[in-house]
């Protein structure tokens, strides 16, 4: 999901605007404290990802993080932030450990901070709702009112395809995508293909189209400080990929064909 431009972010920590980063806390100096601190976008813990309310369903990343925190012997605690573009500022101030919640490593934020091995594959994707045809050609988004969230990943690739700004509202609130395609606010979305594949679960109006942009990933966000947190992630991601549990919790959040469509959006 979003990201602050690097130039944005410079300039505001030479204005003293953002607090510098603070003393490394990697693996060892993180276990004595007992916690491990998760910085996560408000709006997305309850969701697919991260769901503080239920402990039947405690999303995606909470459930990865939880098993990776008790294995660690730290409690797992959860630091929310109300936009997407205040995340690795507030790592790097040293408000929290890693970053998680439906994350995307993206070149923009690999300049400030390091990415764990990949935890979903994710893809940009134009999203329309029956009986809005699917836009399946780039030329066709001319023709569409575009709708999707300010400063997100999503954002960039559409300003790359060449989308007039005329023709985009960037004003959609996260989780209110689905709202705006049915109430005719707009007439596509420039959606996540794992957000797009969860509505298509509830809503079989929705239709998936064109991808914009490169395949890419969702990870965990850490400082470039923290070498032994990042390696011990990526060792518990690796466990899961190799015990069948990744599979299983794609399918359990994400459906039965989540599989397939991730796979897909590879190629």
């Amino acid at each position: 999901m979003g990201s602050r431009p690097l130039s944005v972010i410079v300039a505001l920590l030479g204005a003293g605007l953002l607090a510098p980063a603070a003393p490394a806390l990697d693996l060892d100096a993180i276990k004595r404290t007992g916690s491990l601190r998760l910085l996560a976008v408000a709006s997305n813990q309850e969701n697919e990802f991260l769901n503080s309310g239920s402990d039947a369903r405690p999303g995606f990343d909470r459930e990865v993080l939880e098993g990776f925190a008790k294995s660690q012997r730290l409690k797992l605690v959860i630091v929310p932030l109300e936009a997407w573009d205040a995340l690795v500022p507030a790592l790097l101030a040293g408000r929290g450990d890693l970053i998680g919640g439906r994350f995307t490593a993206t070149d923009a934020r690999r300049k400030h901070i390091d990415f764990t091995d990949e935890v979903l594959p994710t893809r940009t994707v134009v999203v329309t709702r029956k009986p809005r045809p699917r836009v399946t050609r780039l030329e066709q988004l001319a023709g569409e009112m575009l709708g999707t969230l300010r400063s997100s990943s999503m954002a960039e690739d559409l300003a790359a395809a060449g989308v007039p700004v005329g023709r985009v509202d960037l004003g959609i609130v996260p989780g209110g995508v689905p709202e705006a395609l049915r109430s005719g606010r707009i007439t596509a979305a420039v959606w996540t293909l794992e957000a797009a594949i969860l509505e298509r679960e509830r809503d079989p109006q929705i239709e998936l189209g064109l991808y914009l942009g490169r395949p890419s990933s969702l990870a965990y966000g850490v400082r470039k400080e923290d070498p032994r947190l990042r390696e011990a992630l990526n060792a518990h991601i690796r466990l899961l990929r190799q015990t069948g549990t990744w599979n299983r919790l794609v399918v359990k959040y994400f459906g039965d064909t989540a599989l397939e469509l991730l796979k897909a959006a590879r190629q």
